[in-house]
């Protein structure tokens, strides 16, 4: 009995040990970390985005999926730019190349206009067609990116009639040089809710999102806690949006929301195999 229950303890601090190990995320040298330290605190990011910096965790999440300033970095939908105030400074200055990519100018409309705003800093980046699905379009070129960047989107990509997560998951897959790392922030719902309930909702469960990236190929290398929120039940009226910053309802129990915050979110980093 007792050699049963000395293997069972054995066997629980080994798994303690590999998650601990596979949770830990990559040391930036000091001087990336002061250079990540200076975008972030960039006086020219707006008061509104700076306001959220406590939800998202920025500086944090960039350590955790290895972004160097040296590599080829890629942002795939953009939206209004919030991250890209952030990336844009550390890789552009730092010697690397910066894509940002969506389905179309419009959906690029929030990154075209901080072009307008500082076109000397993010006119230097690549604008490019994510996902491709037409011929002619140009996309990041395959094999060329060290790291690839998605921030609350491939629900996007898994809601609506003609869902196309797959796709994008096998698109990122190729646009990776082997070793290049996936980074992947999102609306997480619990693994025991209803799965009909990321058709609507905005939140996905760690499993679909592993079951996506897996699918494409990818080795999974690892999740952080730093975007996580436990006053989020994901369990709202109007899905994900009902939280800041959306606030979907309005006036309506806005105190309430504002108070929780930001939604709960999975911080996962994959891996293309070598």
């Amino acid at each position: 009995m007792r050699r049963t229950f000395l293997l069972a303890a054995s066997a629980a601090l080994a798994a303690t040990a590999a998650t601990a190990a596979l949770q830990r995320s990559p040391s930036l040298p000091a001087a990336e970390q002061k250079a990540l330290a200076a975008a972030v605190a960039n006086p020219a990011r707006s008061d509104a985005n700076r306001a959220r910096d406590k939800y998202r965790s920025p500086a944090a999440t960039l350590s955790f999926f290895g972004v160097r300033p040296k590599q080829t970095v890629v942002e795939l939908f953009p939206g209004g730019g919030w991250y890209s105030e952030v990336i844009a400074p550390y890789v552009l200055n730092g010697g690397g190349t910066y894509y940002v990519a969506a389905p179309n100018d419009r959906a690029l409309g929030g990154f075209k206009r901080l072009v307008e705003k500082d076109a000397a800093l993010y006119g230097r980046a690549r604008q490019v067609t994510f996902p491709v699905m037409q011929a002619g379009q140009a996309g990041v070129p395959n094999g060329s990116a060290d790291v690839v960047l998605t921030f609350r989107n491939v629900h996007n990509w898994a809601m609506g009639d003609q869902p196309y997560a797959d796709v994008a998951f096998k698109q990122i897959f190729a646009m990776l040089k082997p070793g290049g790392v996936l980074g992947v922030e999102e609306h997480r719902l619990p693994e025991s809710a209803d799965s009909a309930r990321e058709k609507a909702s905005g939140y996905l469960k760690v499993s679909t999102v592993r079951r996506l990236a897996e699918q494409a190929g990818f080795r999974y290398a690892g999740s952080s806690e730093i975007n996580a929120n436990r006053k989020d039940t994901a369990n709202w009226p109007d899905g994900v949006w009902t939280l800041p910053p959306t606030l979907r309802l309005g006036d309506k129990d806005r105190a309430k929301y504002l108070a929780i915050g930001e939604s709960d979110r999975m911080t996962l980093r994959f891996v293309k195999p070598r």
